[in-house]
């Protein structure tokens, strides 16, 4: 497991570092228009590509990783799913070319939207499901981090002024679906393609239910295309500004969660619920302990973060930002029961109902509150619909199991990490130049909270890491 948390732990840092580098970049040489008008299309067509993969990325990790150790069960799985995957993505591609040259709405900018169709047409390449079934992290990682690479030393090398918007999403489709068509090829000895004897309709009734689950996904996503309806391409802009800050660090506190979904599924299966226990127990101290300081510290350093990362013209966000900061700590707890408990054990109908209160929720209040508020709105929204689907999800899970959870660590991560205010504001009294009071803000509060966690409270989860720092840094220096 420490090879496969290695890896994931890579993919992690490829997905925090890369949005740092790219964004400060790309939001000052497009601006809130051109940042807006471009998701505004990439999340439309990701809307559909997302109802396209019927909850197949989920449901196919559990599945694959059920024959994890029988090449003839995983390849007449890999080749049931995909068959289903191929024909959704063509049905789908098809509805959004209809609604494309239907509207008005979309002939401004219909190659733009015809590009983003590829998204739709080959969201059925997507196999990382396939990886992870298989807990090959290795591949998943270093295919992520060389299309990141790429993508980035083609934007700075392209996208020069506000007129390259178009280049700009071309770009993110070759970074998404490049990514996605290399995978395909890596495949070869993994799994094999049947076209006969498959047992498509099994499949279906547990899709149809898991599929609620990605409903989360498109939650996010709904956001910004219904902001893009109601108020305009700016509000766009200055609501991606603040979510891509806040989301940054999601896969951080998520990661773990992912790594051990195939074990837990095992565990499920083998009904070995003591062990299920201890991997929650772990995963629920990674969770609290990342989770709450990230808490605190995006929405105490809002402005600056915006500041920094995407130019004064979008300061405007810092009160999105705000709200949106809570997003770390609710979707990983909603991830942490979705993959760990309800997806293992076979939940899918009670996650589909859970995730349908969260959708109607995020419609209702986005069409209430955009009008008015704006950008704010939709950020209302979000965290609602993610507060809704994370309780739904732990009403479910009491009725059905009795999993303990340390509440006590929540409460002692609140108290730590509320010796950031004064730091915070100590440092902002010296007017240092952004990047040095960002550096100086984070660095004295994550050694504060450690601090406060391993002496104060005794946390023996700061302890196990070190211990495996230092391991490490032994053995790197003996070799």
């Amino acid at each position: 497991m420490a090879k496969n948390y290695f890896y994931n732990l890579l993919l992690t840092l490829a997905n925090l570092l890369f949005p740092i580098l790219s964004f400060p970049y790309i939001s000052r040489v497009l601006g809130p228009d051109g940042i807006g008008k471009v998701q505004f299309i990439f999340s439309f067509a990701y809307y559909f590509a997302i109802i396209a993969g019927l909850g197949i990325p989920i449901y196919g990790m559990k599945e694959i990783a059920r024959f994890k150790d029988d090449k003839e069960g995983r390849s007449r799985v890999f080749s049931e799913l995909t068959v289903i995957y191929v024909v959704s993505s063509i049905c789908l591609s098809i509805v959004y070319l209809a609604v494309v040259y239907t509207f008005p709405y979309f002939k401004v900018d219909r190659d733009m939207y015809l590009a983003a169709l590829l998204l739709i047409l080959l969201g059925c390449s997507y196999m990382e499901w396939v990886y992870t079934g298989m807990e090959e992290f290795k591949s998943i990682a270093l295919r992520s981090v060389l299309f990141k690479v790429i993508g980035l030393l083609l934007m700075f090398l392209f996208i020069k002024t506000a007129s390259d918007y178009k280049l700009y999403l071309y770009l993110m489709l070759f970074s998404f679906l490049g990514n996605n068509v290399l995978s395909i090829f890596l495949l070869k000895g993994k799994v094999r393609l049947l076209f006969s004897g498959l047992l498509l309709r099994k499949h279906l009734m547990p899709l149809f239910f898991i599929f609620g689950t990605t409903i989360a996904v498109i939650m996010a996503d709904t956001d910004t295309v219904l902001l893009g309806f109601i108020a305009d391409v700016k509000a766009v802009g200055l609501y991606t500004a603040a979510d891509k800050l806040s989301m940054v660090s999601i896969p951080i506190v998520t990661s773990l969660a992912v790594i051990l979904m195939p074990q837990i599924t095992k565990d499920f299966a083998d009904k070995n619920m003591l062990s299920v226990q201890n991997t929650l127990n772990q995963a629920f101290k990674f969770l609290v302990f990342l989770g709450v300081p990230i808490v605190f510290g995006l929405a105490l350093l809002a402005p600056e973060f915006i500041a920094l990362f995407s130019g004064k013209q979008f300061l405007e966000a810092t009160n999105s930002m705000r709200l949106l900061s809570v997003l770390p700590l609710t979707v990983g707890f909603s991830r942490f029961l979705q993959y760990l408990i309800l997806v293992p054990s076979g939940k899918n109908r009670e996650m589909f109902l859970c995730v349908i209160g969260g959708l109607v929720v995020s419609l209702a209040l986005n069409i209430l509150l955009i009008p008015s508020l704006r950008q704010v709105g939709s950020s209302i929204a979000n965290v609602s619909s993610e507060l809704v689907v994370t309780a739904s999800y732990f009403y479910i899970i009491t009725k059905h199991f009795s999993f303990t959870y340390q509440w006590s660590l929540l409460v002692k991560a609140v108290i730590s990490a509320l010796i950031f205010i004064p730091l915070i504001w100590m440092v902002k009294q010296l007017e240092l130049p952004l990047a040095y009071m960002l550096i100086i803000s984070i660095g004295g509060c994550a050694l504060a909270y450690t601090i406060i966690q391993m002496f104060l409270f005794k946390n023996n989860f700061v302890f196990i890491i070190i211990n495996i720092i230092k391991v490490k840094m032994d053995k790197t220096i003996k070799a």
